[in-house]
């Protein structure tokens, strides 16, 4: 019989783990191009 390979914890890396160090960065700079849109917009529409 074959062995299956197991897996380690140190082998599977979870996406949201690599992310969550750039939150700090990224939220606000997400936040600050939304509120950018919607003034343009709402000084567009006026």
């Amino acid at each position: 019989m074959a062995q299956q390979p197991q897996h380690t914890p140190e082998q599977t890396e979870d996406v949201v783990e690599s992310i969550t160090p750039l939150m700090p960065i990224v939220l606000p700079i997400a936040g600050g191009v939304l509120m950018f849109l919607l003034a343009f917009i709402a000084v567009f529409m006026a």
